[in-house]
């Protein structure tokens, strides 16, 4: 099995779960569902299973009929694999235009040493400040403690205090999108057992516990949505979400040359790229046109158009995240390191663009994978599945749960013990 260590940090080492655990990241291009098994500290896939999404873009329904056969096709197929029937589900959720919601709150203990029951009351509070209309929440969890006068605080339990604070991060999405989304997955008779923001899963599978703690920006580059998940102090601090992606990277490409989408995708997958020597480069490509059969009727255009093509649309995609990143003061204050993951990211010169644009120091992530897993789901495009599989393997429900009232075992610190557990 693969192992999963979880650093304490100074803290209990949270127990490991045991049993199935199903991931089912439903994406615009893709549909994946991994099923594995976590025992004493360890995790192995039984079966994994990757369908053409259809019936969604852009994260959202657009189809609930085409939606619920393309999850259906993909979760049969993985249980045939694992000889596991499966009824419960860890859900990804990038649909309805994430947007993140912080709140505090503050409670008077008079000089007692504070205690679980103690943060359960005041974290309960700072999730129920955490609203927006026509939103809901998806996950929520502290990311910092104030102590008296003391910020900064990230364990007060055991701590005498006169006052405790808390600020809450929430993670909200409009509500009919996300509705949508459970209804295709609730028509394949699945129950979902957890909600989890896309890129924070992606996290999970691929951030180091460094990147975490000193400040990193993860940018999830999908087929219909790139998001961004900014994470200081080990903690989920900002979360957007930028409505294009590699299918719009494609889409361009078929418009420019006359071309069917799927020779489209081929010839961005095999020539393209996001820098190249524009001016100068005089390799030449064959481009079947739209509606026409045959060799002699395709067109031979310069490669350098190609990466012109596609540079425009990945400068206004990576420009969009600078922009926002930057309208919320968190192109600077989450530090320099910024990680590139998702299927999208993988074209040849992303990665240069990125650091340009973005002024960061740019790495790209792979997430960790396990025995049983096949090569051909443990690249960027299955970082958000695998992230998944590792928070039902190593942290309890009640971690990010929105509700006030849950239980705080594991309030603080998960993210960092989840990657810690990937890096010994």
């Amino acid at each position: 099995m693969g192992e999963l260590r979880p650093k304490t940090n100074g803290l209990g080492v949270p127990p490991a779960r045991s049993g199935l655990i199903a991931a089912l990241d439903v994406g615009s291009s893709k549909i994946a569902c991994v099923i594995g098994r976590a025992d004493s500290g360890g995790l192995k896939v039984l079966g994994s299973s990757v369908h053409e999404s259809r019936g969604v873009r852009a994260g959202a329904v657009t189809s609930l009929e085409l939606a619920e056969d393309s999850i259906r096709e993909t979760v049969e197929v993985a249980e045939r694999l694992a000889d596991h029937r499966i009824q419960d589900v860890i859900l990804s959720v990038n649909c309805g235009q994430p947007k993140s919601v912080m709140a505090r709150a503050e409670r008077g203990l008079g000089g007692a040493l504070i205690s679980d029951a103690h943060l359960r009351e005041v974290i309960g509070e700072g999730k129920r400040a955490c609203r927006e209309d026509g939103h809901e929440m998806i996950q929520a969890a502290p990311c910092g403690y104030a102590v008296d006068q003391a910020r900064g605080v990230r364990d007060p339990r055991g701590m005498f205090c006169e006052r405790l604070g808390v600020q809450v991060h929430a993670v909200a999405v409009r509500s009919g999108p996300l509705q949508n989304l459970r209804l295709a997955v609730e028509r394949c008779h699945l129950t979902i057992a957890r909600q989890i923001y896309a890129p924070y899963a992606s996290a999970l599978s691929t951030l180091a516990p460094d990147e975490i703690s000193l400040g990193a920006t993860l940018i999830d580059m999908g087929a219909g949505v790139t998001s961004v998940a900014v994470f200081m102090e080990d903690a989920l601090v900002h979360v957007d979400s930028i409505p294009l992606g590699g299918a719009h990277v494609t889409s361009d490409v078929a418009r420019m040359f006359s071309t069917p989408l799927g020779a489209a995708e081929r010839i961005k997958t095999l020539y393209g790229s996001a820098l190249g020597d524009i001016e100068n480069s005089t390799d030449m490509i064959e481009v079947p046109q739209m509606g026409e059969e045959g060799e002699e009727t395709g067109q031979r255009i310069k490669r350098s158009l190609l990466t012109r093509v596609i540079q425009s649309r990945e400068e206004e995609i990576l420009t969009h995240v600078r922009d926002r990143l930057r309208d919320k003061g968190f192109d600077v204050a989450a530090g320099r390191r910024a990680v590139l993951t998702g299927g999208a990211c993988q074209l040849a010169g992303v990665r240069e663009l990125a650091g340009r644009i973005l002024n960061k120091q740019m790495r790209m992530a792979r997430p960790q994978t396990f025995p049983g897993l096949a090569a051909a789901t443990a690249g960027p495009a299955y970082s958000t599945v695998l992230g998944m599989l590792i928070a039902g393997a190593t942290s309890a429900p009640e971690a990010l749960d929105p509700r006030a009232g849950t239980e705080v075992k594991q309030h603080k610190r998960g993210l960092r013990m989840l990657a810690g557990s990937l890096f010994g």
